[in-house]
């Protein structure tokens, strides 16, 4: 049944460690099968291009509008210098923004957050849907976000902590594949205008060493994200001989 607004912000009992750590598996078979990826990479996808867009207003940067496309790839169009600081963090946004946002997730997750966190996607995916410029991208938007809504609002807590915390799985775990498969279309000369490469080509620095940056800061936030979510011990309680 609805509940009032006013307990979004009520924190809730953590779950059992067996909810985290089946959440923790379903998200990775999600991301480690091809065809499971396929479908879930459409919301890893929204958090990229969401990141871009997001980089782009706050560096002052016009942002024209977002293009999710059925083929799980996004384009965020904007206007502004195609160089500089602004255009490099802009570019930056783009792979690091999954696993920041899975470890804010995990962080409210953390405190028992759970209803604010899937309220914070919805707002996020409203933001996101007003510059949408394509039929396949809205739709994705609002699909995406009519699940969470029904699950927010009618799902008991158990099935919310579950929904929720696979979810933030879902962008740690989903945060690292990408960046490995850019790695991989490099190789084979078929990413030349990946965001590694127009980094390069603006900071002179090799497009290898940008995916090596973003490959350590997406498997750091993962680790980090599991020690939030409880599944890694807390370094302070090891014991070393």
């Amino acid at each position: 049944m609805p509940y009032p607004l006013g307990q979004i912000f009520d924190a809730q009992p953590a779950p059992p460690l067996r909810v985290v750590t089946v959440a923790a598996v379903i998200a990775l078979a999600l991301v480690v099968y091809n065809v499971t990826w396929r479908l879930v990479r459409n919301a890893v996808t929204i958090a990229h291009e969401g990141g871009h867009a997001a980089a782009a207003v706050l560096t002052g940067r016009r942002l024209r509008g977002i293009r999710l496309h059925s083929d799980t790839s996004g384009l965020t169009i904007m206007r502004g210098r195609p160089t500089g600081a602004g255009m490099v963090t802009t570019l930056l946004a783009g792979y690091l923004s999954p696993a920041l946002l899975g470890l804010l997730g995990a962080w409210l997750l953390s405190r028992g957050l759970i209803t604010l966190l899937l309220w914070i996607c919805i707002v996020l995916l409203l933001a996101m849907l007003v510059m949408i410029r394509n039929w396949f991208g809205g739709a994705l938007i609002l699909v995406t976000g009519g699940a969470v809504f029904a699950v927010s609002w009618y799902a008991s807590t158990p099935w919310q902590a579950l929904f929720a915390y696979t979810g933030v799985w879902l962008l740690l775990f989903g945060g690292v594949r990408p960046v490995i498969e850019v790695q991989l279309h490099r190789r084979r000369g078929t990413a030349s205008r990946s965001d590694p490469d127009q980094l390069a080509a603006l900071t002179r620095l090799p497009g290898g060493l940008w995916v090596a940056f973003f490959l350590l800061c997406t498997v750091g936030a993962l680790g980090f994200g599991a020690w939030l979510l409880r599944v890694l011990p807390d370094p302070s309680t090891w014991h070393l001989p």
